[in-house]
């Protein structure tokens, strides 16, 4: 698992042991995600929420965002985040939070410009987290769920609501924004 581009491209990142802990997103997977979004990255706020091993965080911040929260309830889990955000040079720019999804977002006072969600399959994470991320979102802001392909997410939440479904092998990524 590396960094694809900016300014940590090249850079290895560990992953958390044990594949039912944490599933590792493809790199493949990544660039789709990373060029849906590519232009609104720089100086923006990134959430990698069920951050996992922070991959997705540490490519938003290598990619120019100004700051990234990672959250997630396994204690391993941020151990691993913490190793690779240090290991990049993202320490300052970070915010690392061992907290189960829910009371972070109900916590937290953060904006959010980019919500990265790649949650373990088959919990309907996504369709539980969807309702306390919305109102943390800023009002142009994009949300991005990786998912396996079979799972339906629902089409609107609140204001937002999905407007590009990109399949890649077993999984989908569903980007959601605010509904004009």
């Amino acid at each position: 698992m590396r960094v694809i581009t900016g300014s940590a491209r090249g850079r290895k990142l560990i992953t958390v042991e044990g594949a039912d802990v944490v599933r590792p997103t493809t790199d493949r997977v990544k660039e789709a995600i990373f060029s849906a979004i590519q232009f609104e990255i720089e100086g923006r706020t990134a959430l990698d929420l069920f951050a996992g091993s922070g991959q997705l965080g540490i490519e938003a911040l290598s990619r120019g965002a100004k700051e990234c929260y990672f959250a997630d309830s396994a204690a391993v889990s941020i151990k691993t985040v913490r190793q690779n955000v240090e290991s990049t040079g993202f320490s300052d720019r970070s915010h690392i939070v061992n907290m189960p999804f829910s009371a972070f977002l109900k916590s937290t006072r953060a904006t959010f410009d980019i919500a990265l969600l790649d949650p373990p399959y088959e919990r309907r994470l996504i369709q539980k987290a969807l309702p306390l991320l919305i109102p943390k979102m800023s009002e142009n802001g994009v949300i991005v769920c990786e998912h396996e392909r079979e799972c339906v997410l629902p089409a609107h939440e609140g204001e937002w609501g999905i407007v590009k479904i990109l399949p890649h092998g077993n999984i989908a990524l569903s980007i959601y924004r605010k509904s004009i």
